[in-house]
């Protein structure tokens, strides 16, 4: 396991490509001013033991510099002893919908990047709760199983996105089949499932039935709801750009609503309750309660306890590069001359 201290500090590596760029511009004032000097032939004869390619070489050697010091200052670290603890929390399942109709615009900057915001925030508030996250249009599809690890949470969270399912439209009782699969401890006694939609269900009557299912599992399910009533239409996009509309196959834009009702009933059928996506913070304080007045089941689980800095490793190497960098001269070396490495003969 690594763990990075400053990322800030991977700024720096920046300067390669201005450096990189820079590189090049001076290599081609060089030539143009040599040409006014000198034609090629006798530039040769002037200056007979000036490398062609020891400036490659020196570039190189800065970059590398760079980009070692750069390393030894973000500092990683490197999990070194792994160890089970003892843990208690809920296992709380997300499913997000990650359908077209959560492109609308009513909720800026859209509803989906709303929903992930909503989850990412709820992580920000758990203690040793176990998570997991499905992500669902029209078919469900597992995106994290249950774990304890909330940076990948947040990495896989951040990478989903209306494209990432082929199969369009909105089951929600495939996103509840297969909810009904992570929780895989039998003696898990709150498990909590969060709906995180604009209630659109193109499921028709099999709904209610999976809701039955979960509840029988002894899932409570929580719906947040995402997107206004009034509703709004679904941006085409293409490079952040938006082309055009989303229409029906009669040619009128289609305008998709917040159906709150939908979730109200998936939520009272699963023993759960509605929320109100559209303030982050209240939402989120909504759900912190719900999940601090639930009882908490004792699970194990590993975790590095242990982690050593790695920084002066990177730091030598880079100080290695810049001090080569430094002591390698332009003219050629005499033994490297014998061996020809660059073919400069």
């Amino acid at each position: 396991m690594i763990q990075l201290d400053e990322k800030i500090y991977f700024y720096l590596l920046a300067i390669i490509p201005i450096m990189v760029v820079l590189f090049v511009f001076l290599q081609i004032w060089k030539k143009r001013t040599q040409k006014r000097f000198a034609d090629t032939s006798l530039l040769k004869r002037l200056t007979p033991n000036r490398s062609r390619f020891k400036s490659y070489v020196k570039l190189i050697f800065f970059l590398l510099g760079i980009t070692f010091l750069t390393l030894g200052l973000v500092n990683p670290k490197i999990g070194t002893k792994l160890e089970t603890v003892k843990r208690e929390g809920v296992d709380i399942v997300f499913a997000v919908d990650v359908s077209k109709s959560m492109l609308a615009e009513d909720i800026a900057p859209n509803r989906l990047e709303k929903a992930k915001r909503l989850v990412s925030e709820i992580i920000n508030q758990l203690g040793s709760d176990r998570i997991g996250i499905i992500a669902y249009a029209g078919q469900a599809f597992p995106q994290l199983p249950i774990t304890t690890d909330y940076g990948a949470a947040k990495m896989f969270l951040q990478s989903m996105n209306t494209d990432m399912l082929t199969s369009q439209g909105t089951a929600i009782d495939q996103a509840l089949g297969l909810a009904t699969t992570y929780y895989d401890d039998e003696e898990q006694t709150n498990r909590v499932l969060f709906i995180i939609s604009d209630g659109e269900d193109h499921s028709e009557g099999t709904t209610s039935q999976a809701v039955d299912d979960a509840v029988d599992e002894g899932i409570r399910i929580f719906t947040i709801g995402v997107g206004k009533s009034k509703g709004a239409p679904i941006p085409i996009k293409r490079n952040g750009v938006v082309e055009s509309l989303k229409k029906d196959s009669q040619g009128e834009v289609v305008i998709t609503r917040l159906n709150e009702e939908v979730l109200q009933e998936i939520a009272n059928a699963g023993n759960g309750q509605y929320i109100d996506g559209s303030n982050t913070s209240e939402a989120v304080e909504q759900i912190k309660d719900i999940l601090m007045q639930m009882d908490k089941t004792e699970f194990e689980a590993k975790q590095f306890s242990e982690y050593k800095d790695q920084f002066q490793w990177f730091l030598a190497a880079g100080l290695l590069f810049l001090f080569l960098d430094v002591f390698i001269l332009d003219k050629k070396t005499k033994w490297l001359k014998k061996l020809n490495l660059f073919n400069e003969s």
